[in-house]
C-alpha cells in the first residue's frame, strides 16, 4: 500500500480529533448528571442548576478551558425520543399574510381563489403558489394582482413595492419576497419567546419556502403552556365596552328570537339568577325565565355584571357564538350597536348552586365599527414584565411609546368620563375590562390583571417583549415524548448496539480467525470516527440514528468480508500471501464490487437525507457517515494491521478450522431453478398486490393525518373496550395494544384539522375524561398530560400531524422510492455499460419492495407489534433498496468478471460459476446484517420494532432476489446473439 505513512499520520490525527471531540459530551453529561442530583429530580431546581453555572469553567485541557455553555454547544445532542421533550411544526399563516398585503381585500376574485387555494393546495405546493394558480384560472386574465383593490394599494406602494401597471409576473416576485419577509420575522418573534422560555438547547428552522418553522424543546415538559407560548400572535389591543345595561334589550330580544327556531334543541338546566335575568325579568321568576324555555338565557351559568355580559361554560361557547353571529340576531341591536363585537374572556372557576366548583367563561361585547380596528393597538408597546396588582396577584406591566403614551391617555380619560370600561384583548381574548376611576392616566404605563398564575404572567410578558406574529401560527405537527420514555430509548438502544457490537465481532473472529480480529480493529476504529465526525457536526441523536450505527457494525464488515474472500481465491489460487492481499485490495479484484455497492449505498441514503425529516434525517445522517467511515477504515485501516503481518514472515490463512471447508467447491444451478423461483416470485408478487387492494396497509398518521397517544395504563386493559369507549367521544377511534399489555396506541382523527390550543386540550381533556376511571384517585389531568421525571403512567408519547403534512410527507415519501430507484438504475447502466444489469437489478428491487409491502399488508391486524406505514417504513424500504443492491452488485461484478474471462463452457454455465464464487461473499455479508437486525429487532424497543422488522424481512428477501431474480432476468434479457458471442470468445481463448 502506496502512502502508508500518510494514511497513518491521518488516521491517527483523524482518532486525536474524534477523541477532542467526543470529550465534551462526556463532560457535559457528567456535568448533568450532577446537576440531577444536586436537584433530587425537581425539573425546575435542575435548569436553575445549569443556568447558574453556564458560565462558569467546567473543561481545562491545560492550554485552554471551557464554560458550560461552551460545552453543551459541542456535545453531540440527543434527540427528542431520547432526552424527551416536545417537537412541533408551526405553518404560519400565509394566507393571513396576503389577507394583510390587499388590506383584507373584498374583491370577489380575490378571496374566492384564498378560499380555492386552501381547498386545492396539493402535496409538496406551497399555499402561494396555489393561490397563484387559483387566481389564475378564477381571473381567468379579467382582473390583476396590480388592481388597486388589491395589492396596488396604499401600503404596498412605493420603492420596491407594487404599482398598477405592473404585470401578474411583476407582481408574484413581490408578493413573494414580502410573504417570506413575513416568515422570517414570525421566525425572529418566536425564537426570542423560546429563548426566554428557559430549556437548554431549544433548535428553531424554517424549513424550506414551506412558511414552516420547526421547534424543538428538549426537555420541555408543560404540554400546554408551551403550545399557547409558540401559537400566541400576541396580537394586543385595547377595545371599549359595552355594558351589561346598554346590552339587555338586545339579549333579551334575541332569546326571544332564538326560541323559534332553537327551543326544541335546548338543554334542561337550572337558571342562575344574576344581574342580567334580574334586568330583564324586573327580579320576578316570570314564566320568560323558567329553565329550559330560554335558548340564550338557560346557557348562563354565573352572575355578570358591568363590562360582563353572564358567565357560560366552556362547553357552550360555540353553540352561544353562533346564536350571536346569526344575520337574524345581530338585526336585533340597536342602531349605534351595529359593529359590537363579542368576545371571550379567560376561564376561571366559580361555584354552582350546590357550592362545587365548576369552570366558566365571561361574555363581553366590545364597541366594534365598519373596519373592526381597536381603539388602540399594542404595536405601541415598548416593555413588559411581570409584577404583583395592588390586591398581590400575578400582572402584567407594559410601558408604551409616547405616541401609545397619547392615545392611551385619550383612550383612559373618555372612559373615565362616560364611567365606561377598557377592554384589553390579546388574541382574541379579554384578559381584564378595567374602568377608569381616578381620572386620565399619563405616561403610557398601564397593567394587565385578571385571573392568573405567575407562570402566566410571565409568558404573557415574554410575548409581549417579543413582538407579535404578522399571522397566525399554527401547530401542523407536533410529537411529545415523556423523559422516561426516552430513557428506555436510550437503554434499548444502548443494549442492541452492544450486543449488535459482539455478536458481528465473535462471528469474524470464528470465521477470518487472525484476519477477523483485524477487521475488528477497524470496526473499533470506525465507531471512534463516526461518533467523532457526529459531534463535530452538531448532529443530533435520535433512536432511528442509534439503529443507523448498529447497521453500520454491520456493513463495516462488508468490506472486509469482500476483501477477505477474494484474499482466499487468490491464495487457493496458488498466490504467495502478499500477491493475494495486493490483488484483491486493487480494482480488478474486491474494489471495483465495494465502490459499486457502496456508491448505489450511499444514493439511496442521500434520497433518505433529502427527504426525510427529524428523526429519519438522522438516520440518513448516521448510515451516510457510517459508509464512508466504514470504506476508509475497511480498505486503510485493516489493510495496515494485514501488511503489519506480512511484514513479520506471519502466516495469514483468511479461514479457521471451522471456516476452511465452507462454502469450497459449491455447486448450485441457480439458473436451472428459475422458472420454479419465477413461479413462487410471481405468486407473492400477486398474492401482495391482491392484499394490498383487498387489506390495504395500516398507514399511520404520518400519511394519512391524526392524534397519536401512547398511554400506559396501571393494568392491563381491553384495547377494544378502550377503542369502543373513546368511538363514542371521538367520532372514530384505533386502539392497539403497544408492547407491553398496559400500554395502548391510540389513533384518531378528531379535530386534527383544527390546530388552535383551545382543540389540542379539548382532545386531551376527553381523553383524560374518559380513561380515568382505569387510575386511581391519585393521578391529576396535569400528570396525565405533562411530562415529568419518572412518570410511569398516562400519556408518555403523543403526536399530531395535519392533513396537509401528512399529503406533503405522502407525496415525498413516492418520489423518494421511484427517484432511489432510477438513480440505482441509471448508475448500474453506466458502471456496467449494460442496461440488462441495470433490468435485473430494478427488478430485483421492485420484488422486494413489492414483497415487504405485502407482508405488511397481510399480517399488519395480527402481529404482536406496530407496522404501521409511516415515515419509518419508508426509510427501512429504502435501506432494503440500498442493502438489495449491495448484493446485487457483489454477484453482478463476479457474473461481468466471468463473462469478461476465460471461463469454458455455455454461456448459463459460466453464469452459474460466477454465482457459486460469491456464495461465501453473499452469505457472510447478509448474515451480519441479518443478525444486527435480529438484535435491533429483540432489543431495540417497541416504537422501531416495526421499522426493524421491515428491513429485516427487506435483507432476506433482498438476498434471495439478488441470486433468483435479478441474475435470471440480467440472462434472459441478454440477446441470443450475444450469449452465442460470448461462448464462442470463451471458446477460444488460450
Amino acid at each position: 500500500m502506496q502512502n502508508k505513512g500518510l494514511i497513518k499520520f491521518f488516521a491517527i490525527l483523524f482518532a486525536l480529533v474524534s477523541i477532542y471531540q467526543l470529550s465534551f459530551t462526556f463532560v457535559a453529561d457528567k456535568v448533568k448528571s450532577d446537576a440531577k442530583s444536586f436537584a433530587g429530580n425537581d425539573p425546575d431546581k435542575e435548569l436553575k442548576y445549569l443556568d447558574s453555572i453556564g458560565k462558569e469553567k467546567v473543561f481545562n485541557l491545560g492550554f485552554t478551558s471551557f464554560t458550560f455553555n461552551e460545552v453543551k454547544d459541542k456535545q453531540i445532542n440527543k434527540g427528542l425520543d431520547l432526552e424527551g421533550g416536545i417537537n412541533v411544526i408551526l405553518q404560519i399563516s400565509v394566507k393571513d399574510v396576503l389577507k394583510g398585503l390587499a388590506n383584507n381585500s373584498k374583491n370577489p376574485v380575490f378571496n374566492k381563489s384564498l378560499a380555492d387555494a386552501t381547498a386545492n393546495q396539493k402535496g409538496n405546493q406551497t399555499y402561494l403558489d396555489a393561490f397563484f394558480e387559483a387566481f389564475e384560472a378564477n381571473s381567468n386574465g379579467t382582473v390583476k394582482l396590480a388592481s388597486p383593490d388589491i395589492f396596488a394599494n396604499r401600503s404596498l406602494q412605493g420603492e420596491g413595492g407594487i404599482d398598477f401597471q405592473m404585470s401578474d409576473a411583476q407582481v408574484k416576485k413581490v408578493i413573494k419576497r414580502k410573504v417570506d419577509e413575513s416568515v422570517d420575522s414570525a421566525f425572529g418573534v418566536l425564537r426570542k419567546r423560546i429563548d426566554k422560555f428557559g430549556v437548554t438547547q431549544p433548535n428553531i428552522q424554517k424549513i424550506g419556502e414551506t412558511g414552516r418553522i420547526l421547534v424543538e424543546l428538549p426537555g420541555a415538559k408543560d404540554v400546554d403552556r408551551i403550545k399557547k407560548l409558540l401559537q400566541s400572535t400576541a396580537q394586543l389591543e385595547f377595545w371599549e365596552t359595552y355594558k351589561i345595561e346598554e346590552m339587555g334589550n338586545f339579549l333579551m330580544a334575541a332569546n326571544e328570537a332564538l326560541k323559534k327556531t332553537e327551543i326544541n334543541k335546548v338543554e334542561t338546566k337550572a337558571v342562575v339568577k344574576d344581574s342580567l335575568n334580574d334586568l330583564l325579568t324586573g327580579g320576578k321568576d316570570s314564566l320568560a325565565t323558567k329553565k329550559g324555555n330560554n335558548p340564550l338565557f338557560d346557557k348562563i351559568i354565573g352572575q355578570g355584571g358591568g363590562p360582563v355580559l353572564g358567565l357560560f361554560s366552556p362547553k357552550d361557547t360555540a353553540v352561544v357564538n353562533s346564536y350571536l353571529k346569526r344575520s337574524d340576531i345581530r338585526v336585533l341591536l340597536a342602531p349605534d350597536q351595529h359593529y359590537a363585537k363579542f368576545v371571550w374572556g379567560k376561564p376561571t372557576d366559580i361555584k354552582d348552586a350546590k357550592g362545587k366548583e365548576i369552570e366558566a367563561i365571561e361574555l363581553y361585547a366590545l364597541k366594534g365599527n365598519r373596519d373592526n380596528v381597536a381603539a388602540m393597538s399594542g404595536g405601541v408597546v415598548t416593555d413588559a414584565k411581570d409584577t404583583f396588582d395592588q390586591m398581590g396577584k400575578p400582572a402584567v406591566s407594559m410601558q408604551m411609546n409616547s405616541q401609545g403614551a397619547k392615545a392611551w391617555e385619550e383612550l383612559t380619560g373618555r372612559a373615565y368620563t362616560q364611567k365606561s370600561n377598557i377592554a384589553i384583548v390579546l388574541d382574541d381574548i379579554v384578559y381584564s375590562a378595567p374602568g377608569v376611576s381616578s381620572g386620565p392616566i399619563s405616561g403610557g404605563r398601564s397593567e394587565i390583571s385578571g385571573v392568573f398564575d405567575v407562570t402566566e404572567t410571565k409568558d404573557l410578558a415574554n410575548v409581549l417583549r417579543a413582538g407579535k406574529l404578522p399571522a397566525a401560527a399554527d401547530i401542523v405537527q407536533s410529537e411529545v415524548v415523556g423523559p422516561s420514555l426516552g430513557q428506555e430509548a436510550i437503554d434499548n438502544g444502548t443494549t442492541s448496539a452492544i450486543v449488535g457490537l459482539l455478536l458481528v465481532s465473535l462471528w469474524m473472529m470464528i470465521y477470518y480467525g487472525k484476519a477477523g480480529w483485524y477487521a475488528n480493529l477497524a470496526l473499533a476504529v470506525n465507531l471512534l470516527f463516526l461518533f467523532g465526525i457526529l459531534a463535530s457536526l452538531g448532529a443530533v441523536l435520535t433512536l432511528p440514528g442509534i439503529a443507523g450505527i448498529v447497521l453500520t457494525m454491520g456493513t463495516a464488515v462488508d468490506a472486509n468480508i469482500i476483501i477477505y474472500e477474494r484474499a482466499k481465491e487468490e491464495l487457493r489460487a496458488g498466490k504467495t500471501l502478499d500477491e493475494a492481499i495486493k490483488t484483491s485490495y486493487s480494482w480488478r479484484g474486491a474494489m471495483s464490487s465495494i465502490t459499486d455497492a457502496n456508491v448505489t449505498h450511499i444514493l439511496t441514503g442521500a434520497v433518505l437525507f433529502i427527504f426525510g425529516s427529524g428523526p429519519i434525517k438522522g438516520f440518513a445522517t448516521t448510515l451516510l457517515i457510517g459508509i464512508i467511515t466504514s470504506l476508509f477504515t475497511s480498505i486503510f485501516i485493516a489493510r495496515i494491521f494485514i501488511d503489519r503481518n506480512i511484514s513479520r514472515k506471519n502466516d495469514l490463512t483468511f479461514v479457521t478450522n471451522f471456516s476452511k471447508n465452507m462454502f469450497n467447491n459449491f455447486h448450485f444451478d441457480f439458473l436451472g431453478v428459475k422458472k420454479w423461483t419465477y413461479l413462487f416470485s410471481s405468486v407473492v408478487v400477486v398474492v401482495s398486490i391482491v392484499s394490498l387492494c383487498i387489506n390495504g396497509l395500516d398507514q399511520g398518521v404520518d400519511f394519512v393525518g391524526g392524534r397519536t397517544f401512547q398511554i400506559r395504563f396501571e393494568k392491563p386493559v381491553q384495547a377494544e373496550v378502550v377503542k369502543d369507549e373513546l368511538a363514542v367521544v371521538f367520532g372514530s377511534a384505533e386502539a392497539k395494544v403497544f408492547g407491553k399489555d398496559n400500554q395502548l396506541k391510540i389513533t384518531t382523527k378528531y379535530k386534527v384539522a383544527e390546530h388552535g390550543v383551545k382543540a389540542d386540550e379539548e382532545v386531551n381533556k376527553l381523553l383524560f375524561d374518559n380513561l380515568k376511571k382505569y387510575y386511581s384517585d391519585g393521578l391529576t389531568y396535569d400528570k396525565f398530560v405533562n411530562a415529568y421525571e419518572g412518570k410511569k403512567l398516562g400519556i408518555v408519547q403523543a403526536s399530531k400531524v395535519g392533513p396537509a403534512v401528512a399529503e406533503d410527507i405522502k407525496t415525498n415519501a413516492y418520489w423518494a422510492v421511484l427517484g432511489a430507484m432510477a438513480i440505482v438504475f441509471l448508475y448500474l447502466m453506466i458502471s456496467f455499460r449494460k442496461w440488462q444489469f441495470s433490468l435485473g437489478a430494478i427488478a430485483a428491487i421492485a420484488h422486494d419492495v413489492i414483497f415487504v409491502l405485502g407482508i405488511y399488508s397481510l399480517c399488519y391486524k395480527f402481529m404482536p407489534f406496530g407496522m404501521e406505514v409511516d415515515q419509518h417504513f419508508i426509510a427501512a424500504i429504502l435501506t432494503v433498496i440500498g442493502y438489495s443492491m449491495n448484493d446485487t452488485v457483489i454477484v453482478f461484478d463476479r457474473v461481468r468478471e466471468f463473462l469478461a474471462g476465460k471461463t469454458k463452457g455455455s454461456f448459463e454455465q459460466i453464469v452459474n460459476d460466477s454465482i457459486n464464487t460469491t456464495m461465501s461473499r453473499t452469505i457472510n455479508t447478509s448474515l451480519t446484517m441479518i443478525v444486527v437486525l435480529l438484535i435491533m429487532f429483540i432489543f431495540g424497543g417497541e416504537s422501531i420494532r416495526g421499522f426493524i422488522f421491515a428491513m429485516l424481512v427487506g435483507i432476506i428477501v433482498g438476498t434471495y432476489s439478488s441470486l433468483f431474480i435479478a441474475t435470471p432476468v440480467l440472462v434472459d434479457s441478454i440477446s441470443s446473439a450475444d450469449k452465442i458471442a460470448i461462448e464462442e470468445r470463451h471458446k477460444n481463448a488460450e
